[in-house]
């Protein structure tokens, strides 16, 4: 199952206490305090690792508890610090704090580890308080509580390219023509049903990664059918695609869909109305009126996008589109100097 959210509780552990203790040997009058400390409670971090692509395991085991740290002994012995916790998350997940929203990390490379909750500080044994003045002190600490929190954790899939469009729009289909990814293609809305990445190799060493997110309709951005719950995934893209069914099988204008999907980028906001873009001009194969290209292609330069005529069933354009995109994603990922 995917799932690309998750709700964890965590409790870091209590640090151990401090003894009182004093030493008693034969021979050895005056021993004099010898009480150790308490071990630290353990902490919980986080670690991203590429091989796991969903927060699923998290869905029905949302509690988790670090081990709490040992009591001091005598002999002035510290007592064992608690074992920390380590839970895996998919590369592209952001943590947030539940409660107050504040964005505690953005886990994007393999091994990245971010602190949650910190483990309780062991108390101090009575070896501690020993002083001139006070040479058989009974005075011990007790460890601190660990920290607990409530996190959000979001998986926001890792592309270049993202892939808008209506349903059957065929996204899929041109995710399946110029990548390895096998998705589900059929002729019913809402064929994909969770995101997808495709990589595309342009070259022995040129390639960039191809998102394909569920498709949109009018009103995603505030909840009407999936695809407002799969926008975020195409908040990390450098590019969008505006990838528009143009043969006569949609009903509906090509010029007026490429209106509403960029107005649901826009309602959706995050900076994604921001980034560059294209558009794609998908089954060209099955098209009659030129006049519907033509249409798209005005709206799309009054909008100073490229658009791209293609046909992902036939795999005409897809050639010349992927390398162009290639290009225009280097040159979006590349540093502002």
């Amino acid at each position: 199952m995917w799932i690309d959210e998750a709700v964890l509780e965590l409790r870091a552990g209590k640090g151990g206490d401090g003894v009182i203790s004093f030493r008693r040997e034969k021979f050895v009058p005056r021993g004099g305090p010898d009480g150790g400390r308490g071990g630290d409670g353990g902490s919980i971090w986080l670690v991203a690792r590429s091989a796991q692509n969903t927060l699923a395991g998290y869905r029905y085991r949302p509690n988790y508890q670090a081990e709490r740290g040992r009591n001091g002994e005598g002999a002035r012995k510290t007592g064992r610090t608690g074992k920390d916790s380590e839970l895996s998350v998919p590369l592209g997940t952001l943590v947030k704090d539940e409660e107050t929203g504040e964005i505690l990390g953005d886990l994007t490379e393999e091994g990245q580890r971010l602190l949650t909750v910190r483990g309780g500080q062991g108390g101090r044994g009575n070896t501690s308080f020993a002083s001139a003045t006070n040479r058989a002190p009974r005075q011990r600490e007790k460890g601190s509580a660990g920290e607990e929190r409530k996190i959000r954790l979001e998986l926001r899939l890792l592309a270049d390219v993202g892939l808008v469009g209506f349903p059957n729009a065929g996204k899929s289909t041109f995710i399946s023509r110029v990548s390895a990814a096998r998705p589900k293609i059929a002729d019913y809305p809402f064929t994909t049903l969770v995101p997808h990445l495709g990589v595309v190799e342009v070259s022995e060493d040129a390639s960039f990664v191809l998102a394909d997110v569920p498709g949109l309709i009018p009103g995603a951005s505030e909840g009407a059918g999936l695809g407002d719950r799969f926008l975020k995934h195409l908040s990390r893209t450098a590019y969008l695609v505006y990838f528009v069914d143009v043969s006569e099988g949609s009903g509906r204008p090509p010029a007026e869909d490429l209106k509403v999907l960029r107005g649901e980028i826009e309602a959706y906001g995050g900076g994604m109305e921001q980034k560059p873009a294209a558009v794609g001009a998908n089954k060209v194969d099955a098209l009659e009126d030129e006049s519907r290209l033509k249409s798209l292609q005005a709206a799309a330069a009054s909008l100073g996008l490229p658009c791209f005529a293609v046909s992902a069933a036939t795999g005409d354009g897809c050639t010349e589109m992927v390398r162009e995109l290639y290009h225009r994603v280097t040159d979006a990922r590349a540093p502002v100097i």
